[in-house]
């Protein structure tokens, strides 16, 4: 049984048209909505008049959620739904009781994620394993669990929240890397698969912003903390300088940016397949396509704070 709380009681709609009024609440389902971007999505979206499904693993961390959309006076177009994307279980729950409804699914946000930090050679299979699990293989079930909904309504925009961390590689964060390259990469597929089907396939890519992936969603590998906490590791001095070059960088980006974007590619007919957002993601592009390869690594080596 998937707990919940408010249900948005609407009329049937007809899901052979792909532009459907607003005067019938549009639906979209986000998850990992209990913080950072898929809180602030969530409340964004409702208070352009959306029914929004907001997901979380733990519905004991709702209340940032609850509050924030008591403040905005949008409680009762928000639905809370227990799900954790690593649960197949869970997810095929969720699809089942998505597919009972009447109305039809506007909009699948795929949010829910994580940061593992740590050198490569530091990283665990395990931890590599459960990095992916969460950031791309999650993301693509949700996906697959859907599909059959979207792909008989022809219609239906799905979002994936990526990183510029899936175009741009930087050390420290190897596994992040690898599950944000693999996400873009099967997005992209995906949506020349769903063209036929008029479904929308996009990607955000945020450089770096003020949300709690960088402090309550950061997991630090065991080797890392292992080497952190070691007087005579041959590889602290390495971690020592990474570590300090992250924490002295200047406050990051207002992640109500990237809610209010999310809100305007769902309104768009005809959305790009990726859309970077952030000074940093937008500077990081620009310089990997104007410069020469060996110039680019070496920016990106000294940025990073390993360099001697």
């Amino acid at each position: 049984m998937l707990p919940y709380c408010t249900v948005n009681k609407t009329g049937p709609i007809d899901s052979r048209k792909q532009n459907i009024p607003m005067t019938t609440p549009h639906t979209a389902l986000i998850t990992g909505a209990s913080s950072g971007f898929g809180l602030l999505t969530t409340i964004t979206l409702a208070r352009k008049g959306w029914h929004v499904i907001a997901t979380m693993r733990d519905l004991a961390r709702r209340g940032h959620l609850d509050a924030a959309a008591q403040s905005a006076g949008v409680a009762d177009r928000i639905e809370v739904l227990q799900l954790d994307v690593t649960n197949n279980a869970q997810i095929a729950a969720l699809a089942a009781l998505i597919e009972q409804r009447p109305t039809p699914l506007n909009a699948l946000v795929n949010n829910a994620g994580f940061a593992m930090a740590g050198f490569a050679a530091d990283v665990s299979d395990q931890e590599l394993r459960r990095q992916l699990d969460t950031n791309f293989f999650a993301a693509a079930a949700v996906t697959r669990a859907l599909l059959p909904l979207f792909e008989r309504q022809r219609f239906g925009h799905i979002v994936m929240v990526s990183s510029i961390s899936g175009r741009v590689a930087t050390p420290g964060i190897s596994s992040y890397n690898a599950s944000k390259f693999a996400l873009e990469g099967w997005s992209e597929a995906l949506r020349h698969e769903l063209r036929p089907s008029g479904i929308k396939v996009v990607l955000i890519e945020p450089g770096a912003f003020e949300t709690d992936i960088w402090t309550r969603n950061a997991v630090i590998s065991e080797a890392t903390q292992a080497i952190a906490a070691a007087a005579d590791s041959p590889r602290k001095s390495l971690l020592t300088r990474w570590r300090d070059r992250v924490q002295s960088r200047t406050k990051r980006a207002d992640p109500q940016l990237v809610a209010d974007l999310i809100a305007v590619i769902l309104r768009n007919p005809n959305p790009k397949l990726r859309y970077a957002i952030g000074t940093d993601a937008w500077g990081a592009l620009f310089a990997k396509k104007i410069l020469p390869a060996g110039i680019f690594e070496n920016m990106v080596y000294k940025n990073s704070g390993i360099a001697n």
